[in-house]
């Protein structure tokens, strides 16, 4: 059963047309013609599904989203196009499924404005005739749009000002001001520790996200003011209706300075709203609150409202390098004016070795599509539903309430990006991506009546064809897979290998007697608690159809391997993980597909960081692209939009105070060692890993030693760049990449790369030349 449906899934997404078709190799450039599914909400009566698209604009400058609607009760029913919008996501239906709430952003002078809560029919029927109705117009715009259970309103979260009276008197007087005095600052005034975020730039504490109710239009066309129903200096993370209530539960974390906490926690408040068709002026007052002492995410209650899951991490004595991620219930035990905690939380999936609420990454999420993953009860409150990763696979699983047990719905070698069920399980569907497909919505059946297996598998039925136009015309592979055992320190990591990708060239026969070396390049995965697996990486199939054998491996300290597995590398780090990374490639040279004299190494973030390593390690590799990197984890800390006080997978907080920890897993201190010629993938806008942290001090060095050095900045990227920067930015660095080892793996000339012909180094620590 189980390899029945694997390859089920493998064949599906090429299905029905061009299979027989002429194949061509991928390239940088088909990015312009992807399209990605990002949000997925199922109709209340799971009959239809409406999802985000985003595809890339037609200038290329860009993404654009638009929503989409898919007939369910039609067999191969084709998605219809609901709204023709730039900027339209986050679809929600109506409870009685008639209606769809959703968000829009207005372009103005060529840039999106804050994004809108609009309405319109959910039929497309009905929509032809009409526009969508426009409800909020709030002036940082609204997010997480939610609909009240009787669907009588809806509520949404908007930065609003901590200080609102003093907010609208200096705008009234600011407003009437002339001369000077009409004078408007752009001086940045800094006075927390976490001032920036990476993609946001600087941040503005003196607004925090609110929670607003917002009523329908009346039948003669008029409407309600937004209700605002909290307020402060502090801001609503996550909220959640109470079914068949006017009970709305939200969460938020009352700490002036979360980055003096060791481990942050939530608290759980909970507002009784009552009549819906009146709006009071005033913001009402928690009727309750439940200090979890845990830091709560992906909130889910019940149907009969008595027990409250979520993803949490369990605490400790001290914090640790890496915390599995675990799902938690808390029992509440209701009055008719409030609520209290029915004992402490409980874990349910403790030590069990899943990832819960997490997965597997590509470089190929939707961007800008929305559709974080949620936790759904069943209708009779007896199981949850949960996305968890698991040996570089992300499952979609059934989740026992009471005991935790876990049972598989989905396969494995492939990742569950986002799921959707009615209350009863009765309609299940799923995001689902592997290496070819970058992601399409399946159904997921019951079980085959004759399958034998231990744990039937749900059957797996393809309901969108999105990229198929494009993909049918792919000669695109599956990469191999097996475990290496570590060479260094075993014993660390008992019962667990090192698991290892290679994606090949289309064509390339593994098999072949004798098979013929590549040449090879190490990729090198970021976090670094993070994982590769059975996910689309455009990168990976991008470098084989160059005629590269990619080598990229889970070494310690990846997740989806248990707990002990990812954290082993607390404060040692980079350290025995290097040698993981090389007993990967010394096991791809044993099989004959690597050339060991054409060796390339790249990696992003840790994995850029992990680059820098390792060509200061070895000689072994002829060329090294870092991206995104950290070379000196003391001017990181100092720098970062995440540097936290009680971190512990880099060296110990402080710098100051362990200056030789630093500088003993820094790779600028070993720079001298380095004589690999290396490029170096930086985004002037990246705050996670500020350049002046990492590729600018390699490069400066690097220079002054005579060796090959290129530095690539893209404006106005940040940290995601490889994910979801512009598109041609994402391109070029691709394009980056292949020709920096086309020309030292490949002796391909790339002139764009050397210097004037008549520069000599004149180092007196080098002889190597520039060209």
């Amino acid at each position: 059963m189980r390899r029945t449906l694997r390859r089920a899934i493998v064949f599906l997404a090429l299905l029905p047309t061009g299979l027989l078709a002429q194949k061509r190799l991928i390239t940088e450039k088909d990015l312009f013609d992807f399209n990605w599914i990002g949000d997925i909400q199922l109709s209340p009566s799971g009959k239809a599904v409406a999802f985000v698209q985003t595809s890339v604009t037609p200038d290329h400058s860009g993404y654009q989203t638009a929503l989409y609607l898919l007939d369910l009760s039609t067999p191969a029913a084709t998605p219809i196009l609901l709204t023709p919008g730039t900027h339209d996501t986050a679809p929600r239906f109506s409870p009685d499924g008639t209606q769809l709430a959703f968000l829009r952003a207005v372009e103005k002078e060529g840039k999106p404005s804050p994004a809108q809560l609009y309405l319109m029919p959910a039929t497309p029927s009905s929509n032809s005739s009409s526009s969508p109705i426009k409800l909020t117009d709030l002036p940082k715009g609204a997010s997480s749009p939610q609909w009240a259970p009787n669907g009588q309103a809806l509520t949404v979260l908007s930065a609003t000002p901590q200080d609102q009276p003093k907010a609208k008197l200096d705008a009234a007087i600011k407003a009437r001001a002339t001369g000077d005095a009409a004078h408007v600052s752009d001086v940045k005034i800094i006075n927390r520790a976490i001032w920036r975020s990476n993609g946001e730039g600087y941040l503005d504490p003196s607004f925090v996200p609110q929670l607003y109710l917002i009523s329908l239009p009346k039948p003669d066309g008029a409407q309600d003011s937004p209700w605002q129903l909290t307020e402060g200096r502090f801001g609503v993370e996550e909220y959640l209706w109470r079914k068949g209530t006017t009970w709305l539960l939200f969460s938020s974390s009352h700490t002036e300075e979360p980055i003096y906490e060791e481990f942050p926690h939530s608290s759980i408040y909970a507002l009784n709203l009552g009549d819906l068709t009146t709006h009071p002026k005033d913001v009402p007052a928690p009727a309750f609150t439940i200090d979890l002492k845990l830091e709560a995410s992906t909130l889910s209650l019940s149907p009969d409202g008595n027990h409250l899951a979520f993803h949490a991490q369990a605490e400790g004595p001290h914090a640790i390098s890496h915390q599995e991620s675990d799902l938690w219930v808390q029992d509440l035990k209701w009055s008719r004016k409030s609520a209290e905690p029915a004992g402490p939380p409980h874990n349910l999936t403790q030590a069990k070795g899943y990832e819960m609420g997490s997965g597997v990454g590509g470089d190929n999420t939707a961007p800008r599509g929305g559709g974080r993953p949620t936790l759904l009860w069943s209708a009779d409150n007896s199981t949850l539903l949960d996305i968890a990763g698991f040996r570089g696979s992300a499952y979609l699983l059934s989740v026992d309430a009471a005991t935790g047990a876990l049972t598989p719905l989905t396969a494995s070698k492939q990742a569950v990006l986002n799921f959707a069920a009615t209350p009863d399980l009765n309609t299940l569907i799923a995001l689902i991506s592997n290496p070819i497909l970058i992601g399409e919505i399946f159904s997921i059946g019951k079980p085959a009546v004759d399958s034998t297996a231990r744990t039937p598998l749900g059957v797996l039925t393809l309901l969108t064809h999105v990229n198929e136009a494009l993909f049918s015309k792919l000669d695109l592979t599956l990469p191999q897979n097996f475990r290496v055992t570590p060479t260094v320190k075993p014993e660390d990591i008992p019962f667990v290998n090192i698991d290892t990708f290679v994606q090949l060239p289309p064509g390339y026969d593994p098999k072949s007697t004798p098979p013929k070396p590549l040449p090879l390049i190490l990729n090198i995965h970021g976090g670094p608690h993070a994982a590769y697996g059975w996910v689309f990486d455009q990168e990976m199939q991008v470098l084989a159809a160059r005629g590269y054998a990619v080598d990229y491996p889970n070494p310690r300290g990846s997740t989806t391997y248990g707990q002990n597995f990812a954290n082993i590398i607390q404060n040692n780090y980079p350290g025995d993980d290097f040698h993981d990374l090389m007993d990967t490639v010394d096991a791809v040279i044993a099989k004959g597909w690597a050339d060991p004299a054409r060796l390339g190494v790249t990696g992003g973030s840790g994995g850029g960081l992990l680059t820098d390593w390792v060509v200061t390690q070895t000689d072994r590799f002829k060329a090294a692209v870092a991206q995104r990197d950290i070379t000196d984890w003391a001017n990181w800390w100092y720098t970062a939009d995440i540097s936290g006080f009680h971190q512990s997978f880099y060296p110990k907080s402080p710098p100051f105070d362990n200056v030789d920890l630093y500088r003993a897993h820094s790779p600028i201190t070993f720079v001298n060692n380095v004589k690999t010629p290396m490029l170096f993938i930086l985004g002037d806008a990246d705050s996670r890993t500020p350049p002046g942290a990492g590729g600018e001090d390699f490069f400066r060095a690097l220079k002054y030693k005579c060796i090959p050095t290129v530095m690539v900045r893209f404006p106005r990227e940040t940290h995601e760049l490889s994910r979801s920067g512009e598109p041609w930015h994402r391109i070029e660095r691709l394009e980056n990449i292949q020709a920096w080892f086309d020309k030292l793996l490949l002796n391909q000339p790339e002139p764009q790369y050397d210097v004037a012909p008549n520069v000599t180094c004149k180092s007196p620590q080098s002889t190597n030349p520039l060209n």
